[in-house]
């Protein structure tokens, strides 16, 4: 089954409230890039988040180094701001600029963009151009649940695409080379409530995958009850399909995925986002994809401060022994949290 696509213009889609009209305080526009380093085990968290209603933005860089980043300020850089005016945008060069030095041009809007960064100390700098290597792929919301918050009258949205990154990140006195595959996404004028309590789901994680050209992956999913995941007697799930949006690119041709099975086999012992895992994976021509994974890199992030929410660097091998670096980001509330952190104290004190 063919997936379906956005047109290049939708990168620019930024819409504010016409004068009296009324939106949702929740409703967000987003844009995100990263790129990883895996030999230096370095991950870049690049982000803007636009809140229309106010109209405020939060957002810029993170650059983590290592799986040992517990407070957010153990990351080898962030200038992440809470509360920003709303960003420059300039639609005669397609560029969009944050308050605090973020610059996201896009060369060709659809397919290339060029991110750019330089904080005012010098501690960091980056200059990475993105080249597409997948069809800009709709996408709906990203937390489960989250559509029933969206007011069907409103054109909302979101995209997924694969990029080739190639440029250089300076750290710290120390320069590297960027030269990896990393996808970008997007939302716009989604409703992502942050409500104590609006969305009682149980740890959600994004893994997509880049092996070559004959092989792409990507989903968003939880953990199934058949893996008896950390989560097991928290949440209600019924019988639900574990994964609520996955696709695959084979030898050029974009297919469905119908099952997701992600186990994880051992979690961070501070931060608890796993570290290693499996996935298996069903397309929609009955073809199964089979998945191992290993954290390189790892953090807390200080995006969406009401979750618990981190992202890694992690080396995935598919069957065949092919190695992929790439982001795996997951998120979770509070009654997650808690829990983790008490069983982590009866394992300390037995």
């Amino acid at each position: 089954m063919a997936m379906n696509t956005h047109p290049p213009e939708t990168d620019l889609v930024l819409p504010q409230p016409a004068d009296g009209e009324q939106w949702d305080p929740h409703t967000i526009h987003t844009h995100y890039f990263g790129f990883s380093i895996p030999e230096a085990q370095i991950g870049a968290f690049l982000y803007v988040r636009y809140q229309p209603f106010f109209p405020l933005s939060q957002g810029g860089v993170c650059v983590f180094q290592g799986t040992d980043n517990v407070e957010i300020q153990d990351m080898a850089f962030v200038d992440y701001e809470m509360t920003m005016p709303w960003p420059e945008v300039d639609t005669s060069t397609n560029t969009i600029t944050t308050a605090n030095g973020l610059r996201i041009e896009f060369l060709e809007l659809g397919r290339v963009a060029r991110i750019t960064y330089a904080s005012g100390d010098g501690a960091c700098e980056i200059d990475v151009t993105q080249t597409a290597v997948t069809p800009l792929l709709a996408r709906g919301h990203v937390m489960p649940g989250e559509e029933q918050h969206h007011d069907p009258a409103k054109d909302t949205g979101g995209s997924e695409q694969f990029m080739h990154c190639v440029g250089t990140l300076k750290l710290r006195g120390e320069e590297y080379a960027i030269d990896c595959h990393a996808p970008r996404d997007r939302s716009w004028r989604q409703v992502r409530v942050e409500k104590h309590g609006a969305v009682p789901v149980p740890p959600v994680g994004w893994s997509p995958m880049y092996f070559g050209e004959d092989l792409i992956f990507n989903q968003i999913s939880f953990e199934p009850l058949d893996t008896d995941p950390a989560w097991k007697g928290l949440f209600e799930v019924g019988d639900r399909p574990s994964h609520h949006y996955a696709w695959v690119v084979v030898d050029g041709e974009t297919r469905e995925i119908v099952r997701v099975r992600r186990n994880v086999l051992e979690y961070h012992p501070d931060i608890y986002l796993p570290m290693r895992q499996e996935v298996e994976a069903e397309d929609d021509t009955g073809r199964i994809y089979r998945f191992t994974g290993e954290a390189v890199a790892a953090a807390s992030l200080p995006a969406w401060p009401n979750t618990s929410f981190h992202d890694s660097v992690y080396r995935w091998e598919d069957e065949q022994g092919r190695v992929a670096h790439a982001t795996y980001q997951e998120l979770w509330f509070d009654t997650y949290q808690q829990a983790m952190k008490h069983r982590a104290r009866a394992t300390a004190g037995a």
